[in-house]
């Protein structure tokens, strides 16, 4: 199944052994997987505690997308590095877009970005029925 040019294939990866399952979509995996490794460890280690019910200090949730859905602010090396995520499907943490923000503008979340986390959500709602 393909939506918004992206694949619909959804991979599911368990970080360490949480509370519940940290869950990827398929194209938000691969760019994050494009992250330096540092950052990857960082934000990973921020979803681990958001998997087990905690708070992170990198973490803030992302106003006007309905509640449970969160990002991931992470500064590495001069660079911006941002993943959202929705706890709102039961036993799941969902990583739904992962991205280099590159913006010079502030710190608001780009437009497009918040797009294709609407959109990513609205779909993984539909499938996950």
């Amino acid at each position: 199944m393909i939506f918004g040019g992206i694949s619909a294939n959804i991979d599911q990866m368990i970080t360490y052994r949480t509370t519940r399952p940290v869950s990827w979509i398929k194209a938000a995996r691969k760019d994050f997987e494009a992250f330096p490794q540092e950052a990857q460890d960082d934000i990973l280690a921020a979803l681990t505690i958001a998997a087990d019910g905690g708070f992170p200090g990198i973490v803030k949730s992302m106003k006007g997308l309905g509640s449970g859905v969160y990002e991931v602010a992470l500064r590495h090396r001069g660079d911006a590095y941002r993943s959202v995520y929705t706890l709102q499907f039961e036993g799941a943490l969902w990583v739904v877009h992962a991205f280099q923000k590159k913006s010079k503008s502030g710190i608001a979340t780009p437009k497009q970005d918040i797009d294709l986390v609407v959109e990513r959500i609205k779909r993984l709602k539909e499938m996950l029925k």
